[in-house]
């Protein structure tokens, strides 16, 4: 065998491994980034826990038909870069929108979540999500409001007594 060969089928296997682990995968155009707007986004894939990586089209191919997910084969063509997460669901759609929003010169090609095959409006639509974060604070809220709203309830019959005696005792 090929020296090449045996290379990319280590690389196929490093591309199976993350896209196994990953919760969100976003296929992107990256065409028209500069080196800094490239830094500064790898940057934030980092900071996130989150990966960022260009591999070449057909190896991705392979590794997805290796591990049984169904993509649109001809979205793998020309410039793609791949933004894998792997603890926060949202928060490599979030950072692929946002510099989207910001320089105007990539674009979603499509995505993969929890191993299935989305649109890119899916992936925009992701990146509308509060975070995890966000989510658990609403909802620790809104347990904390329904107990003291039952704490107040539960407690009215008691201070109604109290009130009530405490005015037959003033007169």
């Amino acid at each position: 065998m090929s020296a090449n060969l045996e290379a990319k089928k280590i690389v196929v296997e490093e591309i199976k491994e993350k896209f196994a682990r990953a919760k969100t995968i976003a296929f992107v155009d990256y065409r028209g980034l500069t080196v800094a707007e490239d830094t500064a986004l790898r940057k934030k894939f980092r900071a996130s826990g989150c990966d960022y990586k260009v591999y070449k089209n057909r190896l991705m191919l392979k590794a997805l038909t290796d591990l049984g997910i169904q993509c649109p084969a001809s979205q793998l063509e020309g410039t793609t870069a791949v933004a894998l997460g792997y603890a926060d669901e949202v928060a490599p759609a979030k950072i692929v929108c946002d510099t989207i929003k910001q320089t105007n010169k990539m674009s979603i090609k499509f995505g993969i979540l929890n191993g299935v095959s989305v649109d890119a409006a899916s992936i925009e639509a992701l990146a509308k999500l509060p975070s995890k974060e966000e989510l658990i604070a609403k909802l620790l809220g809104t347990l904390n409001n329904t107990a003291a709203s039952l704490c107040r309830v539960l407690s009215a019959p008691t201070r109604g007594l109290a009130i009530a005696l405490n005015a037959i005792a003033t007169k």
